[in-house]
């Protein structure tokens, strides 16, 4: 009957089996046993493995039962060993676990006892053996262990031989016995059969010929000083080593007690082929290779044999016990892997499993693995020679993306033996870096009236990560500008490349600066992401022609400007005013006659826009002038307006309400402005930048060029190097490249208070100030 059983221990299940079980046979139910559910088997990627010996299992994974897949032969796989034992690996992925599984193979008596030859011959001397003499033989051999390989000895009946077995030590010698003397005339030779019987159930046998040859000879046969001889010899021995010299007397005298050695018929090829003896000295030396791995004792029988007629001989045995020597390396397999190792993965997670083996023994089979220090990893002992490489602390594929662990196994021989294996360990990436941007602010100076689409600038931000959690997506963080106006709808960025685009064109006179977000995203899961802060300034740009003020609006009332004909050379007779929407140099206004010769007595101011007598006014001159005042600013091109001025020459002074002296009235003081400037320029990235500064000092007394009151008057300033004119903007700003002189101005306006309907005046306003 089949007898299977199981047991758990240290991670280890064990069954036993009979040698010879055929195909299909139960062994054991290993997913139930390994508390494994069978359902999981494929998805965990179930598999098993057998170290070094054939595929004799299975494991069907329907079921979770292991079965017998080829026939098994005890002997074939272990020989004479006495614990015979197939070890079996299973591993499970998601997570990775290893099991193992040792599957005991019981000896059943399928061998029988077999002689080393069919017919042994003996020669014996009638006349010089007495009862009791003994003469050894042979012995069966049984491929089976344990009590199916215990044999008996039985003789075919025989009036004057017995057969007998004695053990000493770990030898057992077999020897025919003779109980009574032998008669050559009766009896020349004697056939016996010899038979020999194991313990098994049902028990087998085998058998060999003795055959007895009776002669008259010499009366005295060599005799070894001692029946056994017990050897040490290391392996590897070199060829033509001394292993012993036998010695063998004969008490005959002459040609009788000539003695020569031999190793008997029946010795086995593969020891004549490592030893050999010297046919006239008795030396025994070694002619091959020793491997205590293949053959750790060798058991010689020898014959000694004068040369008298008949030839008598004699025998011993030789034990020669082979001790190792540490001439194996360890063995490394690497028989798992869990590759790549995610970065994120906990300390404990299983890498790989590594076997070691040694053929040596002793000291010399003890092994020990080792790797590096300093490395994220190390070996833990999971059962008998195998070890798990596992993660010992967290990794980073940013700082290290993979490593080579070099793996030692060295033994405790003397001199010790060691042996390499390299694992390359990849580290999987995750997605644990955002994107970052090399700078937190960019800075770009876009002129006005920009072109639709126009590629503004480009942002770039790198992630660390590989593969989609470093590929990068760009977009603009929405957000209103001004009149609740989407930010997305001035500028767009390319979601590859990172270039921003203008989507429309920018007006200086609306918008000074744009500052937005541009988010930088990646493709990992969950995805990351980093922002990084856009300053855009729009540059001014000449796109704004002078605007004149309607004629007569300096006095309030429309119509021609009286100019008494007593006034004399520099009579102020009257003012153009103009304000340009622009900023800077492009604001900065110059008045001129269109038609000098047209002027007459009259000029106009070229920065101050007065209008002024160049001498006494004559009666000639007429009773009207009509003069056409061109305004330009210093633009590039520069951009003008025309302004037409009629004056009308009056005898009365008193009829003249153009005063360089006139007052507004009651409601209000007058105004004066004293102007201080300070000019600074400043270098910044190569870039000039030529500030002014205005400061506006205001005191009450008479003043032709602003009028103060209710209202919210249109600031206009005078000087001598020029005219600037701010409708109800209190600053503008300035930034532009190298380029004229003109170009490098910024110009801050100044800020005049402002005067309530009540003639009160208002909270004055902050300037403005450059970004």
């Amino acid at each position: 009957m089949l007898h299977t059983a199981w047991e758990v221990g240290s991670g280890q299940v064990r069954y036993s089996l009979p040698e010879e079980s055929k195909h299909g046979t139960f062994v054991g139910r290993l997913a139930q046993d390994l508390g494994l559910e069978v359902s999981e088997l494929l998805p965990r990627m179930f598999r098993m493995v057998s170290k070094g010996r054939g595929d004799y299992f299975e494991v069907n994974l329907q079921s979770g039962v292991l079965f017998v897949n080829s026939r098994i032969d005890r002997e074939e796989v272990c020989g004479q060993s006495p614990l015979c034992a197939i070890d079996l690996e299973v591993i499970v992925d998601k997570p990775l676990r290893i099991f193992h599984v040792e599957v005991e193979i019981q000896d059943i008596n399928d061998n029988a006892p077999v002689f080393p030859v069919n017919e042994q011959n003996l020669s014996i001397a009638e006349s010089l053996t007495v009862p009791g003499s003994r003469f050894p033989l042979e012995g069966a051999s049984d491929a089976d262990i344990g009590i199916n390989s215990l044999l008996t000895y039985k003789l075919s009946p025989s009036e004057n031989f017995i057969v007998e077995e004695k053990t000493k030590e770990k030898s057992k010698s077999l020897v025919l016995v003779l109980k009574k003397p032998l008669d050559r005339e009766d009896i020349p030779a004697h056939h016996l059969l010899l038979t020999a019987i194991d313990g098994g159930k049902p028990e087998l046998t085998g058998t060999v010929q003795l055959v007895i040859t009776v002669l008259d000879a010499n009366d005295n046969a060599p005799i070894f000083n001692q029946s056994v001889y017990q050897i040490k010899l290391l392996e590897n021995a070199a060829n033509g080593t001394l292993v012993i010299k036998l010695n063998a007397t004969d008490m005959d005298e002459g040609i009788n007690k000539n003695i020569s050695y031999s190793f008997t018929s029946h010795i086995p090829q593969n020891i004549r082929k490592v030893f050999r003896i010297e046919q006239n000295t008795g030396e025994i030396r070694v002619k091959g290779n020793i491997d205590f791995e293949d053959i750790n004792l060798f058991e010689i029988q020898v014959e000694a044999k004068d040369k008298g007629n008949p030839p008598l001989g004699g025998h011993c045995k030789v034990m020669i016990d082979i001790l190792d020597v540490n001439d194996n390396a360890p063995e490394l397999a690497v028989t798992s892997l869990s590759l790549p190792v995610p970065e994120d993965a906990p300390p404990g997670t299983v890498v790989a499993l590594i076997s070691v083996s040694d053929r040596d023994s002793g000291d010399n089979g003890k092994v020990t693995c080792s790797i590096p220090p300093d490395l994220p990893f190390q070996l833990v002992s999971t059962f008998k020679n195998y070890h798990s490489l596992v993660l010992a602390e967290a990794v980073d594929r940013e700082r290290v993306s993979e490593y080579k662990i070099l793996v030692t196994a060295r033994d405790e021989g003397a001199p010790s033996l060691s042996a390499n294996s390299s694992i390359l360990v990849p580290i999987a990436d995750v997605n644990d870096n955002a994107p970052a941007f090399p700078q937190p602010v960019y800075t770009v100076f876009v002129k006005e009236n920009n072109r639709p689409g126009a590629h503004l600038l480009s942002v770039s931000a790198s992630d660390p990560d590989v593969r989609e959690n470093a590929f990068v997506s760009y977009s603009v963080v929405e957000r209103s500008v001004g009149e609740q106006q989407p930010v997305s709808s001035y500028i767009s960025v390319h979601s590859e490349s990172g270039h921003i685009y203008g989507l429309q064109p920018f007006d200086y006179e609306e918008l000074q600066v744009l500052q937005f977000q541009v988010n930088a995203r990646d493709a990992g899961f969950p995805s990351l992401c980093g922002n990084v802060t856009v300053q855009l300034f729009v540059l001014d740009e000449n796109d704004n022609a002078p605007a004149v003020s309607p004629p007569g609006s300096g006095r309030g009332s429309p119509g021609p400007e009286l100019v008494p004909l007593s006034a004399g050379a520099g009579h102020v007779v009257g003012k153009v005013r103009a304000v340009d929407a622009d900023s800077g140099y492009n604001a900065w206004l110059r008045y001129e006659v269109q038609e000098a010769r047209a002027a007459g007595p009259f000029r106009v101011g070229v920065y101050s826009g007065e209008i002024s007598t160049t001498r006494a006014l004559e009666e000639a001159d007429g009773p009207s002038q009509r003069l056409v005042i061109l305004v330009k600013d210093h633009g590039e091109p520069a951009l003008s307006a025309t302004a037409t001025v009629s004056l009308s020459l009056v005898e009365s002074p008193q009829a003249v309400k153009w005063d360089s002296r006139q007052r507004v009235g009651s409601e209000g003081p007058l105004v004066d402005l004293n102007v201080s400037l300070m000019i600074a320029i400043c270098s910044l990235s190569g870039l000039f930048v030529l500030v002014i500064v205005v400061y506006v000092g205001l005191r009450c007394h008479p003043g032709p060029e602003v009028m103060c009151g209710p209202g919210k008057a249109t600031v206009v300033f005078s000087s001598e190097v020029g005219s600037w004119s701010y409708p109800q903007r209190q600053s503008r700003n300035l930034c532009v490249g190298e380029g004229t002189a003109k170009n490098d101005l910024m110009v801050f306006s100044p800020n005049f208070p402002n005067f309530a309907e009540n003639g009160e005046k208002e909270t004055p306003k902050l300037c403005g100030t450059v970004g």
